[in-house]
């Protein structure tokens, strides 16, 4: 590229950067136009902005955008006099010449002289349209406009089910521009300057700390004085008292100097701190930009798409400066997008509906943002019919996602959630603009991604509300931290139910679970040790500190260690040399400089469920810490018949043992290398693993080779009895004849009394 080549492509940068912020002041003051064709504010606005566009061109050269920007001025500046009232063909043609603005400035493919070339006959058409309008003439409605390509999904091929859409990932750059205005970068500079002046103060202090301790080598030379003088027989009164005063002055002085030094020290430490926050507080801000930045576009891309669709459609913006940081804010246009567009297709019905129904032709979605609580909260709502209720719940039948019994039952904020599924429509043939349901769960896995939460609910007769609350920034989280085994963790504080202290007696086994009772619900439990392949502690105290993650039917408790308390964290990336580490997020630093690991909440879930379907769930241990108590012998009772297992366990929990189970030989077998028991009664015949497997498991485990087992068995077959002895079970006693009185018997001969 030669230097008239460089000096051509730079200039049409700059021209690019004045298109974009003129298109956003064109495309608000023609949506505002079309509402009120007089507005005379509106007018001047994009006359000005189409008669810079005009120059802009010009002196780059661009002679197509001088054509169209001169076209649009004069129809705009006609509108001012009164020649022509704006109608909503004008409205669409000057749409359409903002769009080519755009493009003469982003040329496809990069080529300089495509408005010269490839766009001339694209820009002659619209300007002959344009020029028929403003004559007067009848001109035929141009095309529907195609919704704008940002937020688009691909259009689906056939009526199925489909995958979730994927939100479109913002391009990445090697080099990341972030836009400060003056006045913060000179609040960072003059608080950088001031950093260094208190630098400078540390200098004298060391210097005044010397003299300190100099002064403390003194009074230590005149203590071994005094020493001395005491050690001399028949030593004069009046020298060691000299002595000694000579000793006190010197400790006064001392004690004078280091109390003056703690006292600069503790002033410095307050003027360094609030320096350091109110540093950090301005640099943080330099992230945070208006919502309005990310909003650009959505009027315009919901008139369009009302119009393609024969709707009439207005959106209501609130709150658009609300402060966000910038990676929030590029996360969130693509689903912000997904959301409009759904609440166009499908929730503002058609304008002879809504006149049926008794409502304004013209249908309405706002969109409402505001912080709350140190949060971002964001709300998009339509007028529209809203979701029917019984189509949603004959669709989630139909899928067999749920049995109709259960469907019946479900409540409206239980089946809304439904339509976050993956794939999930309530139409029968998938629209090519979107499908309420159809890229859904991508909005939630966005949200969920930043540590936020998505609701749904609708009022009766009224339309689709979405509840989205998110973090403002992702620098810095609160957090509730956590120990475990002996390493500090954090939660962030938004994904965290509550924390609870769950006494041990209440922690209940069934099945493969261990759960305990919060707020009348079970709630499964698992220990965090065991999700992050980490040591059990040694078990203290009579309650497990548990934190309760989760919504709706994802709901557990995590066992920790130790509750540590809520901080405020500044977020560190991890290395990008380690890759994605399970379970784990982030890292950060807590204010004593100990080493924090940010737990990924999701994945925890995800690995939680895992443990759960594979049947590797360890028990939280129960035993209390009362040395002074009689320790109960502990029996594990495996039978994979609920029916059985209650039975045995009730048995011999009324006769004082403390009773495990576990629902095959399988999950006794996690159970036994977890914990200690005294005692294992199995049954023969279990899916994954039956009781003799078990049995030979155990004897070949050093550990566990001397553990007395027990085996019960409906089938009172002899080869089943020999198996079983050869195999190494101590006891074998037949299900269709024992009774309680023979049960308990074998088991106090094989281990005593319940209690040591």
């Amino acid at each position: 590229m030669n230097p008239e080549q460089l000096r051509d492509a730079s200039m049409l940068d700059l021209f690019a950067l004045e298109a974009d912020a003129q298109a956003e002041v064109l495309n608000a003051g023609l949506l505002a136009l079309e509402r009120d064709p007089t507005a005379a504010t509106h007018l001047e606005a994009c006359m000005r902005a189409a008669h810079s566009l005009k120059g802009a061109a010009r002196i780059v050269g661009l002679d197509g955008g001088v054509r169209v920007a001169h076209v649009m001025e004069d129809c705009l500046v006609a509108a001012q006099r009164g020649g022509i009232v704006l109608t909503p063909a004008h409205i669409d043609a000057l749409l359409q010449g903002t769009d080519l603005l755009q493009r003469i400035g982003h040329p496809p493919d990069g080529n300089l002289h495509w408005p010269e070339l490839d766009g001339r006959a694209e820009i002659d058409a619209w300007i002959v349209q344009m020029n028929r309008l403003l004559d007067g003439e009848d001109v035929a409605p141009p095309a529907p406009p195609a919704a704008p390509a940002a937020p688009s999904e691909p259009a689906a091929p056939s009526p199925q089910p489909v995958a979730s859409a994927e939100l479109p990932a913002a391009a990445e750059s090697h080099e990341r521009m972030l836009r400060v205005n003056a006045d913060r970068l000179d609040r960072l500079l003059a608080m950088a300057g001031e950093a260094m002046v208190e630098s400078h103060w540390l200098r004298p202090f060391g210097s005044a700390m010397q003299q300190a301790r100099r002064q403390q080598m003194r009074a230590l030379q005149a203590l071994d004085g005094v020493q001395g003088l005491l050690d001399t027989p028949d030593v004069a009164v009046p020298r060691l008292r000299a002595a000694l005063a000579e000793l006190r002055q010197l400790m006064e002085d001392g004690q004078g100097q280091l109390s003056q030094r703690v006292e600069e020290f503790d002033q410095y430490d307050h003027r360094a701190t609030r320096l350091s926050r109110r540093l950090y507080d301005t640099a943080l801000s330099c992230r945070m930009r208006p919502l309005s930045d990310g909003m650009t576009g959505f009027s315009r891309m919901v008139r369009d798409l009302g119009r393609s669709l024969a709707k009439q459609v207005q959106l209501v913006l609130s709150g658009e400066q609300t402060q966000v940081d910038r990676d929030i804010l590029e996360q969130l246009d693509a689903p912000l997008a997904h959301l409009l567009r759904n609440a166009v297709d499908h929730g503002i019905e058609a304008p002879d509906v809504r006149r049926a129904a008794g409502k304004p032709e013209t249908g309405r979605i706002t969109l409402a943002a505001r912080h709350n609580a140190g949060r971002l909260v964001i709300e998009i709502a339509d007028d529209g019919a809203g979701v029917d209720l019984d189509a949603l719940r004959a669709a989630i039948v139909r899928r067999g996602l749920s049995q109709p019994d259960t469907a019946a039952r479900l409540s409206q904020a239980e089946l809304l959630e439904f339509l976050l599924l993956p794939g999930f429509s309530l139409r029968e043939t998938v629209s090519e603009v979107s499908g309420r349901g159809v890229g859904l769960d991508a909005v939630q896995d966005m949200v969920r991604a930043v540590r936020g939460s998505l609701k749904l609910s609708q009022q009766p007769g009224s339309g689709l509300h979405f509840h989205l609350e998110l973090p403002l920034t992702l620098s810095v989280v609160r957090a509730l931290l956590v120990e475990v085994s002996g390493e500090a963790y954090a939660f962030p504080l938004g994904l965290v139910q509550r924390a609870v202290q769950v006494r041990r007696d209440e922690i209940e086994q069934t099945e493969r679970h261990q759960h305990f009772r919060h707020e009348g619900r079970p709630v499964g439990l698992v220990s965090a040790a065991q999700i992050l392949q980490r040591p059990e502690p040694p078990i203290e105290g009579d309650s497990v500190p548990v934190v309760v993650v989760g919504e709706q039917d994802r709901v557990y408790g995590i066992a920790v260690d130790r509750l540590v308390g809520e901080r405020m964290l500044v977020v560190q990336p991890l290395a990008q040399a380690l890759g994605k580490i399970k379970n784990i997020a982030a890292g950060s630093l807590t204010d004593d400089g100990t080493p924090v690991l940010i737990f990924d909440v999701e994945d925890m879930q995800r690995s939680v469920e895992k443990l759960v379907s594979e049947g590797r769930i360890e028990r939280v241990r129960q035993a209390g810490t009362d040395a002074t108590a009689a320790r109960r012998r502990r029996v594990l009772v495996v039978d994979d018949s609920l029916t059985v297992r209650e039975l045995e366990r009730k048995l011999l929990a009324g006769r004082g043992y403390d009773v495990s189970v576990a629902v095959d030989g399988m999950d006794g077998w996690n159970v036994l290398r977890a914990e200690p028991f005294d005692l294992v009664i199995t049954d023969v015949d279990m899916p994954r693993l039956d009781g003799i497997e078990l049995v030979t498991r155990i004897r070949g485990d050093a550990r566990l080779a001397q553990l007395p087992v027990m085996i019960v068995s409906y089938k009172d077959r002899e080869q089943d009895r020999e198996r079983g002895m050869q195999a190494g079970a101590d006891y074998y006693l037949a299900k269709g004849s024992f009774h309680d009185t023979a049960l308990l018997d074998a088991v106090r001969d094989l281990i005593g009394e319940a209690r040591t």
